[in-house]
């Protein structure tokens, strides 16, 4: 297998549908304590997808982000990274040569290094994993996760991390359907609500830095409402800094909805290449028979659509309808839009140091 790696500054990223492998979340991050690294990446294809071409090479940006547990220790965390997607028998082999290539270019203190993997789960496509409704109940136990992943591996190293951090499972939309047909894709209520949202006197527009405490204030509330770990509001406002990155393929847009002069709902719209995330929402806890939200989340379609976006990432939902899921409302909301559910693989970590891998792996389940 031939793998190498180079050091690129960040701002030479390629753009990208993947908005976590873009220069511009490393420096969103850079600005929440992460060091930031850009990489490319050269790998053969016979590594990747079985080909018979050991000589036939393909080419990926890699953004990398160390985080530090401590003065004498840090990890490698690669969000919803590396972009390229072996077939699933090789998903083991990539990573394990992706890491130990790598490490020579990452700190000597570095214990372990984090793929926060975008791939398609592999358990997502088996039948037995599906209940008779069709609802996947999700992978197996850890360690049958990690006795297939490590098929074929040299090392018998890749481990499933505790927690994820970025979303696992999310709905996408395809925008190069028309309007038209993206209403008709939604379910009945979805298109209702839309609808009374615009008889309720609903209007929906983007705004800018000068309204970054509406924003918050109505984020706010929603983060106590469901009990969400809180960013503060100098977080949101370096995104709204950057809002216009368009060197780097992506672009944000504040989008909310008021009425009679009253915010409702808000949310932050990231345009990445050709794909539109809806990132961030919120909404208040009033007025809730007005339905600001859908007719926010159906104006972000529309402008991702508009801006030449081909997909939309609804970023986050319960991975089926279990009501006994924390994001089952979320889950319940964002379907009504007519997206079809993608399950990821999820964070796997490839330890350098094991003792101190394992430490942390102990801080981390407990906290």
């Amino acid at each position: 297998m031939n793998c190498t790696v180079e050091r690129k500054e960040i701002e030479e990223i390629r753009p990208t549908n993947i908005l976590p492998q873009t220069s511009f979340w490393g420096r969103l991050k850079n600005e929440q304590g992460f060091e930031p690294c850009g990489f490319e990446l050269t790998i053969s294809k016979d590594a990747l997808y079985n080909t018979n071409n050991s000589l036939e090479n393909t080419y990926d940006d890699l953004l990398v982000l160390i985080r530090y547990i401590d003065p004498e220790h840090c990890f490698a965390y690669i969000p919803y990274g590396p972009k390229l997607e072996p077939n699933f028998e090789n998903q083991g082999v990539f990573l394990e040569q992706l890491s130990e290539t790598i490490r020579p270019h990452l700190p000597q203190n570095c214990i372990f290094i984090r793929y926060d993997l975008i791939w398609q789960n592999q358990w997502s496509v088996e039948d037995e994993y599906f209940d008779n409704n069709g609802d996947w109940m999700g992978p197996p136990q850890h360690k049958v996760q990690e006795f297939r992943v490590n098929y074929k591996t040299h090392n018998w190293n890749l481990k499933k991390s505790p927690g994820d951090i970025l979303p696992k499972n999310t709905f996408f939309l395809d925008l190069e359907n028309e309007e038209d047909d993206l209403l008709y894709n939604m379910r009945y209520n979805t298109r209702y609500n839309i609808r009374r949202a615009k008889k309720k006197g609903i209007t929906t527009r983007e705004y800018g830095i000068e309204n970054i405490s509406d924003w918050y204030k109505l984020y706010h509330e929603t983060a106590i409402r469901h009990n969400m770990p809180l960013q503060d509001e100098a977080y949101f406002a370096s995104i709204m800094k950057n809002q216009d990155d368009s060197k780097n393929g992506v672009k944000v847009k504040m989008l909310m909805a008021d009425c009679e002069g009253e915010f409702l709902a808000s949310m932050f719209l990231v345009l990445s290449n050709k794909r539109g995330i809806y990132l961030y929402g919120a909404s208040s806890t009033g007025n809730k028979d007005r339905m600001a939200s859908y007719a926010l989340q159906w104006e972000a379609i529309k402008t991702a659509k508009k801006n030449g976006c081909t997909e939309y990432d609804m970023f986050g939902s319960a991975p089926n309808l279990n009501d006994s899921h924390p994001l089952h409302g979320v889950h319940i909301y964002k379907k009504g839009f007519g997206g079809d559910l993608f399950h990821r693989m999820g964070c796997w970590d490839y330890p350098y140091d094991q003792k101190a891998y394992d430490l942390y792996r102990i801080m981390e389940v407990k906290n």
